[in-house]
């Protein structure tokens, strides 16, 4: 194993960078971390990217990247930073300044769930950034050298391109090359990573020289000519934009100028902060895209405690700006709401793990968050809640006030693009609330309207093919009774939408488990006696069928039949066919230990333990066990 991938005192698997040229030119897909591959196909979605007119890009950029982030299997963290206001993007760039910035799985997993694209950062700055740009752009052979590189790292770890932002001079003969590399790269990533797009940061200019320009032009046309777009620098005017919108290379390719705006709002700028609604307002008049850079400084310069609520709100001002995508796979359509961290972790309403958790594996297809003031008075908000949930970190609370004179208020949830089956099983978890009783609504945009309170079998009619595809998933509220004015609160726990013949599908079995990069390290101080096993675990599972699977350990049945075996103890929840155990405190040598992968399906149905995988494992000497 490459020690790199893994954390040097505990062995948990890691996500890194690459930070030399030499690093990038040297890289092998053996020695790849197959913990960073992402393992959640580029989910469908409407419109697609290459259909919407004005797009908009995240950039993540936060304290020097790979913070908790890294942590593949997950970290313990009271306050994470989480995006989960996915529905609004079209592709979220992972950015550090280390050269070869690569996405950590978590994030390119959570993206896809969403169907958005998620790209790494190419980078060079200052002296050493020049010198490697000399090496890399020196020929022909050099530069198609790197960029194969780049294009084998994307394929290899599932990701979908990359930024590529050049911010030191060039001499004359490596801008000469600058053009070729791009257009190059950009060829071979298409060819190799389909849909998947390499954009240019305005830094560097046609003769070499390091100067922003803010918008496209002239100087830096042939840099956006070569590859799928150009992310421009932030400190615009609107009259650069006006300027732009009549220039000739931009005609056609609007939708590929994405318009920067630093939302921690750095020199003369547009807005930024919580104003950065102004750029948008201004950026969407002009039909150009955007790129929102560095939106953790809601998290990164106000109250960790208040991150959620901080976030809502700097999204939602944006909101009449951004552009709604609809997840438009095929059924089932499921989400419990989880944002990818919590205080516990739930399983079916119960506590699993009690403590703070940050996986954004786990986080599941997020809602549209909303914030409702009525011109009666009434309000209606969504958000998520960590206090209670039914599986994951969260659920969803649907908070209000419906005002006298007002029977209802309605919250539409999500947004949908996703063909009902004949017969499709609804399911719906909440926690009843008091003084107002709730329905969960499927509401056609040109069909009618269908209601389900749980209590009664939806008309069979309603859900025939006529239901059409696009349609949203809404909470009703309504008044039980009286007239005054009515503050609510009530818990979403999960929504499912399922074809009805494929609840009758056999479950599989957990097939070729085996158990390999074995380490054992023993416990310091008053705990040395103990033997701590750190080893990784593989198996094959269909993966579209499971939503996580279970890893426990137990003792298991002694020579002596007499000696039963020991409970099942949970190990920790893993989301693909991989799972590294850590520091997991086994039994003195000689040992035999039993470890155990539980499949869970993903409408939450637990697989018979006679499906479950299973290796057994013995060791001895408790000096240096040895399987």
């Amino acid at each position: 194993t490459d020690s790199i991938h893994y954390d040097p005192d505990t062995t948990e698997p890691i996500s890194c960078s690459l930070k030399s040229l030499d690093e990038l030119l040297s890289w092998k897909r053996q020695e790849a971390s197959l913990f960073n591959v992402a393992t959640v196909p580029l989910a469908s979605r409407y419109p697609p990217l290459h259909s919407c007119p004005r797009r908009t890009l995240v950039s993540h950029d936060m304290m020097g990247g790979y913070l908790k982030d890294r942590f593949i299997q997950g970290a313990e963290v009271e306050t994470p930073y989480a995006f989960y206001h996915w529905e609004y993007i079209d592709i979220f760039n992972y950015f550090s300044h280390q050269m070869v910035t690569i996405p950590p799985a978590v994030w390119t997993n959570a993206a896809h769930k969403h169907g958005v694209l998620s790209i790494g950062t190419f980078i060079t700055e200052w002296t050493d950034g020049a010198k490697t740009c000399e090496a890399f752009l020196a020929d022909e052979e050099s530069y198609r050298a790197a960029a194969d590189k780049l294009v084998q790292i994307s394929h290899c770890y599932g990701f979908d391109g990359w930024l590529i932002n050049i911010e030191n001079v060039l001499s004359e003969s490596a801008v000469k090359n600058t053009g070729p590399f791009l257009r190059y790269l950009t060829d071979q990533m298409h060819e190799r990573v389909p849909g998947s797009v390499v954009i240019w940061y305005d830094s560097v200019l046609k003769n070499g020289s390091l100067d922003w320009q803010n918008k496209l032009n002239d100087d830096n046309r042939m840099f956006f000519d070569a590859c799928d777009g150009i992310f421009t620098n932030y400190n615009w005017t609107e009259q650069s934009l006006e300027w732009m919108k009549s220039y000739s290379a931009a005609q056609g390719r609007f939708a590929d100028i994405y318009v920067g705006v630093d939302v921690f709002a750095r020199g003369v700028v547009v807005g930024g902060k919580f104003e950065t609604n102004k750029a948008l307002k201004l950026i969407r008049k002009y039909e150009f895209s955007t790129a929102i850079f560095a939106p953790g400084w809601v998290y990164e310069c106000h109250e960790k405690a208040d991150f959620c609520q901080n976030q809502d709100k700097f999204w939602s001002l944006l909101s009449d700006y951004l552009y709604i995508h609809r997840p438009s796979s095929s059924l089932p359509f499921i989400s419990s709401f989880c944002q990818g961290f919590g205080k516990s972790l739930y399983w079916r309403g119960q506590v699993e793990m009690k403590r703070s958790w940050f996986n954004l594996h786990a986080q599941e297809i997020q809602p549209l968050y909303l914030s409702e003031n009525m011109d009666d008075g009434g309000w209606l908000r969504t958000r998520g809640c960590s206090e209670d949930a039914w599986i994951g970190g969260s659920s969803l609370m649907v908070e209000g006030m419906i005002p006298s004179g007002r029977s209802e208020v309605c919250a539409r949830i999500f947004s949908l693009h996703v063909p009902l089956a004949t017969r499709t099983f609804v399911s719906f978890v909440y926690k009843p609330p008091v003084g107002v009783k709730i329905s969960l609504e499927l509401k056609t945009i040109d069909g009618p309207l269908c209601t389900f309170d749980g209590m009664e079998e939806i008309a069979r009619e309603l859900l025939t093919p006529a239901l059409k595809s696009k349609y949203f998933l809404c909470i009703r509220v309504s008044r039980d009774g009286g007239d005054e004015d009515i503050c609510f609160n009530c818990r979403i726990g999960e929504i499912m939408l399922l074809d009805a013949e494929s609840l009758q599908a056999p479950l599989r079995s957990v097939e070729g488990i085996c158990v390999n990069d074995v380490v054992w390290h023993k416990g310091d101080g008053h705990t040395q006696s103990k033997v701590l096993l750190n080893a990784t675990l593989r198996w094959q599972y269909p993966t579209p069928q499971v939503r996580h699977f279970q890893i426990h350990w137990r003792r298991p049945r002694g020579p002596d039949p007499r000696i039963p075996p020991g409970p099942l103890t949970l190990i920790g929840r893993s989301y693909s066919t991989l799972y590294r155990v850590v520091e997991l405190e086994v039994p003195a040598a000689p040992g035999l230990i039993e470890l155990v992968v539980e499949p869970v399906s993903r409408e939450g149905f637990r697989v018979p333990e006679a499906q479950w995988g299973r290796r057994t494992l013995s060791y001895s000497s408790s000096e240096n066990p040895s399987l």
